[in-house]
């Protein structure tokens, strides 16, 4: 596949992966339609690929809102005329027990991260299915192949996105469209700190660095991916580990899941037995801090 002289469509552009593959493709396409609701960052980022290759054309616009991306998608197609390689990569997350999430922080998530794609996708197809290298690329994360605890949304947007992208690639591979799936392990990004969290005020847990990608390492191999056209690319050794440990053996990872399970349930008894055993006291007329120190004596 070709990237030289084409025109490619980027969500997400603004910071992150999306700044680099934007930084590293400017030198290459002969133009860049970058979207991001961060018009700021969107205009610094124009800026500092000026004088490269490509024509930068930015727009703010928030994927949440399909109105806002019809919106924008009438303005892009109103000056430019084709799209080669449309590069899904915007995506949020939300942070912490699923039942303390609420219906409509799921339907942002999912707004932005799965139904944004979709939209997005159907769209330029027509123009997509038109061009001699048209190339799709959906940023899945290896959150669309494994799931973990306390991400249920982000991991099922993901995993969306990944039967998404399969089944465009089933579909349109014989017409001579390129589609990959990108999942990098952990990437070091804003993705964590501008994560929604259930419990305000509290970070939500980063991965150490040493398991990290950067950037720059997912712009390039992204870049590679629509070069050769390949359809599933793991990016970091925890990602590839993580991915063939589910391959092959599905049960270990249930096995850990089961073991924290039971740690969970002894946790949770001696609460019970605490609570129990204050409740009682109380009925007693026992302050709890004076049964405490005699327990001690």
């Amino acid at each position: 596949m070709r990237v030289e002289g084409t025109t490619i469509l980027l969500t997400g552009a603004a910071s992150g992966i999306g700044r680099e593959l934007a930084l590293h493709l400017a030198p290459l396409a002969g133009r860049l339609i970058l979207l991001d609701r961060d018009q700021a960052g969107l205009a610094r980022l124009a800026e500092q690929a000026a004088g490269q290759r490509a024509d930068i054309l930015w727009y703010g616009c928030d994927l949440a809102d399909p109105l806002q991306i019809d919106r924008t998608l009438d303005q892009v197609l109103r000056q430019v005329d084709v799209v080669d390689i449309l590069i899904n990569n915007a995506g949020v997350a939300w942070y912490g027990p699923t039942h303390e999430m609420t219906a409509e922080q799921w339907e942002w998530l999912m707004a932005v991260n799965l139904m944004a794609p979709i939209r997005i996708t159907g769209r330029l197809l027509p123009i997509l299915l038109s061009r001699p290298d048209a190339h799709i690329v959906n940023m899945c994360s290896i959150s669309g192949l494994v799931a973990g605890g306390r991400f249920a949304a982000y991991h099922t947007s993901k995993f969306g996105l990944i039967g998404f992208t399969e089944a465009l690639r089933a579909e349109y591979g014989r017409s001579g469209v390129g589609v990959s799936a990108i999942c990098p392990g952990p990437v070091r990004t804003r993705l964590y700190q501008s994560a929604q969290n259930a419990r305000d005020g509290r970070a939500v847990p980063e991965p150490p660095a040493a398991v990290c990608a950067t950037p720059q390492q997912v712009a390039r191999r992204t870049i590679r991916a629509i070069r050769r056209n390949q359809r599933l690319v793991l990016i970091t050794p925890m990602a590839h580990g993580l991915y063939q440990i589910k391959r092959f053996f599905p049960g270990l990872l249930d096995a850990v899941s089961r073991f924290s399970r039971k740690r969970g349930r002894r946790r949770k008894e001696r609460l019970q037995r605490e609570q129990e055993r204050l409740r009682l006291l109380a009925q007693r007329g026992v302050p709890a801090d004076a049964a405490d120190e005699c327990q001690a004596a």
